[in-house]
């Protein structure tokens, strides 16, 4: 493991708790919200998760790297956390698909890191106090600084921070050959009973959204044309597409005008699903509201039940804003799905309309796969609407 950039370095909170630890990772002094994850594997889908910009994430399993980094598993062009903290950087990596060491990967993309610190002291202040402004340094900052810098970071209620991970131009998403999801049909990208069924065209919105959820569309059936956050809906009535999808992504949900605007205007023409920040868009378009969580949902292990069928599915998930659900019926719609520890809602459906979403991340990259016949309700919706 390259040792560069090894000395101390520390985080500070905006309540003026400090952890001082090992740096690795890039040389560097960066701000935003203090979080946890709770996830056993995936590290290398967290950090590259669009959602988690202007996060310092921190992970509760103890080791972390021990498998190392390869060009497969990048759910984005690259890191999109602003920090990473951890218990113990793994000295070795143990995968033949390994390409590169965590240190050397945060190195590369200019992300700093800190291991050594109490991960569940932190984990827990998190908890109780709910998440906080953070400062991540490796540049010598003394704890008074840090914490100051902390303190004025601006936070992320308001924000929108979609603008800084949307793509900037639509295009036809086409998973490459190892991104093919195994068991397809040989030469296809389809599962044998998709093979000789109608495809459909769906223009997915990117407000930050996974590689993995785009390859999970194109797997059950959908060709996928993406395009940017700020689209309208005349850029996507000129696309001609059968149905519309709205992705994951970072910030407050509320800050996004334009997107409430643009998907209001979608929903009398066209199916839609949505997903994590696509969920929430979906609400406001409704005409109602999100509130901000304690500490969020950020891990592989949140059970969620279907009020619907009374199913319990545990899911993966990454958000720190909820709908209200005193506020869903008053819109016309109902909530399908709550979160068991704490009964948040999870999904909602218009009454009327083709609209359907939920709060977690069906397509489990990192995570458990209950929640992968979403898609398939989705096809079968569309499929439904067109014939």
């Amino acid at each position: 493991m390259t040792q560069t950039n090894r000395g101390e370095g520390v985080l500070a909170l905006e309540d003026g708790s400090v952890f001082r630890g090992l740096a690795f990772g890039a040389k560097k002094t960066v701000l935003g919200e203090a979080v946890f994850n709770t996830s056993m594997t995936g590290y290398q889908e967290i950090l590259t998760d669009p959602s988690y910009f202007a996060q310092v994430v921190t992970m509760t399993a103890p080791q972390i790297g021990n498998y190392g980094i390869n060009p497969f598993d990048s759910e984005s062009d690259g890191p999109k956390v602003a920090g990473f903290v951890i218990r113990e950087l793994s000295p070795i990596t143990s995968s033949w698909r390994s390409k590169q060491n965590l240190n050397d990967y945060l190195i590369a993309h200019n992300i700093p890191g800190l291991e050594g610190v109490d991960t569940r002291a932190i984990t827990k202040k998190l908890r109780v106090t709910g998440v906080l402004k953070a400062c991540l340094s490796s540049e010598g900052l003394g704890d008074a600084e840090a914490v100051r810098r902390a303190r004025e970071w601006p936070g992320l209620i308001g924000v929108d921070y979609v603008k800084d991970v949307t793509c900037r131009a639509p295009y036809v998403f086409e998973p490459i050959q190892h991104e093919e999801i195994p068991f397809t049909v040989p030469g296809t990208k389809l599962c044998p009973a998709q093979l000789n069924r109608k495809r459909y065209k769906v223009a997915a919105f990117d407000y930050g959204a996974k590689r993995s959820i785009l390859r999970k569309l194109v797997y059950h059936g959908f060709d996928v044309t993406v395009v940017p956050a700020t689209a309208t809906v005349a850029d996507v009535d000129k696309l001609k597409p059968d149905a519309i999808f709205l992705s994951n992504g970072p910030g407050d949900p509320a800050a996004l005008d334009y997107a409430h605007q643009t998907v209001r205007g979608l929903m009398q023409n066209y199916p839609i699903f949505g997903i994590c920040l696509g969920h929430q868009i979906i609400t406001h378009a409704l005409g109602a509201t999100t509130f901000k969580l304690k500490f969020g949902h950020r891990g592989g292990n949140q059970p969620v039940k279907n009020l619907e069928n009374g199913k319990v599915s545990i899911t993966a998930q990454n958000h720190g804003f909820a709908s209200r659900p005193e506020e869903i019926a008053k819109v016309g719609a109902v909530v399908t799905e709550v979160n068991l520890n704490d009964q948040t809602v999870e999904g909602l459906r218009h009454a009327k309309l083709p609209v359907f979403s939920v709060q977690y991340h069906p397509e489990a990259a990192p995570g458990p796969n209950d929640a992968d016949p979403l898609f398939e309700g989705f096809y079968n919706m569309v499929q439904k609407q067109l014939g």
